[in-house]
Parts: structure tokens; C-alpha cells; sequence
């Protein structure tokens, strides 16, 4: 697993945005997009229902990003 990505993807739930995810990230928008795109087909899931101007968590989505924060929690614990 991609760290990178997982840090991408789980900015993107946290704002339920890609735009807001790429400012948080100091990224472009199509850099996150593809970030997440490539995390999805690596695994050959899909993370998020992508609307006109809305995304939604999957199920499978809502799964990881529960894992993501518990990962990067500890990882904020661990540098503590």
C-alpha cells in the first residue's frame, strides 16, 4: 500500500472534496484526482461515487477511511 495515496485519499473523505483536498495538500486538483484514481485501480476498488459536484464515500471507502484515521493517528502519536 502506497502511504501517499492513503494520505490523499484520506484527505479527500476528510473534506469530501478534491478540490479542498489538493489546497490542503499543497496540490493541483488533477495530481489528487489521479492520486486517488490510481489507488482505486491498483486494488481494483471503488472509493468514492463521484457526482456532478458532490462525491460520496462507498461502503468500501467509508471502510478505509475509518482505517486511515486510526493509521495516521498513530502515526501523529507515535512522532509525539
Amino acid at each position: 500500500m502506497h502511504l501517499n495515496q492513503l494520505w490523499v485519499f484520506y484527505h479527500v473523505a476528510k473534506h469530501k472534496s478534491f478540490s479542498r483536498a489538493a489546497e490542503a495538500l499543497c496540490l493541483s486538483q488533477p495530481s489528487v484526482s489521479n492520486q486517488v484514481k490510481l489507488f482505486e485501480d491498483s486494488y481494483g476498488l471503488k472509493l468514492f461515487e463521484r457526482f456532478a459536484k458532490k462525491i460520496e464515500l462507498t461502503g468500501t471507502g467509508e471502510l478505509l477511511y475509518s482505517y486511515a484515521e486510526r493509521i495516521f493517528s498513530l502515526t501523529q502519536e507515535a512522532d509525539s
